[in-house]
């Protein structure tokens, strides 16, 4: 990251904490309307900002877990070797199940009841102080824990402890071995995080960028990740139809979301003929995301949008990136192992909500960061 860089992320990040000046305050927002770059940045750094704050209260709910943890181990009710006594085993349970349990929590006050149900099932015997103690503590966690929407997220994240997230967006997997293709200015770090739909966190190496092309590929290097067989959808060499209906799909938010539109332009900003003019109203996440036809035919990679035009996106060409592939096997021989699919997609017969359903096991949420030496 250069030191321009680093200072306009300091410079948003009093904009978003209101600590500016009323006439500084205003220059900004001036700017910012004038420059879509600018605009791009505020927006995905208060997302992300909001991102690392859901994680604080994720690992400070997990800290409070292993509080109670160390408390019922110093109680005598669970043992670290030897037997265990019959309230060990349902806490052995609870943890076993605690996830599903904190989605109950959503709902108010359920896992404190199936808590002591399960302890009145198994142990009989045990004392209501006991009980108490247990619903008390358990009330604790609710109360620490902060609701997302209406589901918990996995407490546990692979992203490494005192790091900071730097930039994010979406990608899509161009070669059933974990090879994923997003923009340069999404992976702004060193090392990087991507998820799936189901929330499941993998470890990806930044294996190639270009800032002038705006394109990145990532290689997922992580034993969770399984390879696939094969890709619902392929990748188009042609040019789109002008006024063809397109889709996208991406990470705006936490979960993955469904954007339509169609093309209103057969080149980008300014005549580049490397990219389309696409009618859609997608967001800062959506950078890096794909853009399919209606026939389930890969077509573009979403870059930027246009902020002086309401719902104007640019996107990629996708034939850009059978090029790019070609001419870096020649020197990198991971990037040799690439195979895009090109034959006919296997989603493209079917109905758009069976298509999405297929095709959205493909996209992925991307996190940058650098790596702390």
């Amino acid at each position: 990251m250069t030191n321009e860089d680093i200072i306009m992320l300091q410079t948003i990040e009093r904009y978003l904490d209101g600590s500016m000046l009323p006439a500084e305050r205003s220059y900004f927002e001036q700017l910012r309307k004038n420059t879509s770059e600018i605009d791009q940045m505020v927006v995905e750094h208060s997302m992300f900002l909001s991102e690392m704050h859901g994680y604080k209260q994720r690992r400070n709910f997990k800290h409070t877990l292993n509080e109670i943890h160390d408390k019922l181990l110093l109680g005598g009710d669970i043992k670290v070797n030897g037997e265990t006594t019959v309230k060990g085993k349902v806490i052995q349970l609870y943890h076993k199940y605690k996830r599903d349990m904190a989605i109950a929590a959503s709902v108010g006050g359920v896992i404190a009841v199936v808590i002591s149900t399960m302890f009145s099932y198994f142990s009989p015997s045990m004392s209501d102080s006991r009980l108490q103690q247990l619903s008390s503590d358990l009330d604790k966690v609710k109360k620490n824990q902060q609701v997302q929407g209406s589901i918990i997220n996995e407490v546990k994240s692979k992203l490494p402890k005192n790091v900071s997230l730097i930039s994010g967006g979406s990608g899509f997997l161009i070669d059933c071995k974990g090879f994923i293709v997003t923009n340069a200015h999404v992976v702004k770090g060193n090392c990087a995080i991507v998820s799936n739909n189901n929330g499941d966190e993998f470890n990806a190496d930044i294996v190639f960028t270009d800032a002038s092309k705006d394109i990145a590929i990532l290689k997922i290097n992580d034993e969770d990740f399984k390879n696939r067989k094969s890709l619902p959808y392929s990748i188009s060499k042609n040019n789109v139809d002008l006024g063809e209906e397109i889709f996208t799909l991406g990470f705006p938010k936490n979960d993955i979301t469904y954007t339509q539109g169609y093309l209103s332009s057969n080149t980008g900003l300014n005549g580049d003929t490397t990219n389309y003019q696409i009618q859609m109203n997608a967001n800062p996440g959506n950078s890096g995301g794909p853009v399919f036809n209606k026939s389930g035919e890969l077509v573009g990679i979403l870059s930027s949008k246009q902020t002086q035009a309401d719902g104007v996106t640019f996107a990629i060409k996708s034939k850009n990136l059978f090029s790019l592939i070609t001419e870096l096997k020649k020197e990198d021989t991971l990037l040799q192992k690439i195979k895009m699919p090109v034959s006919i997609a296997p989603v493209k017969n079917i109905e758009r909500k069976e298509q999405v359903k297929k095709i959205e096991d493909c996209v992925f949420s991307v996190k940058a960061y650098n790596k702390i030496k």
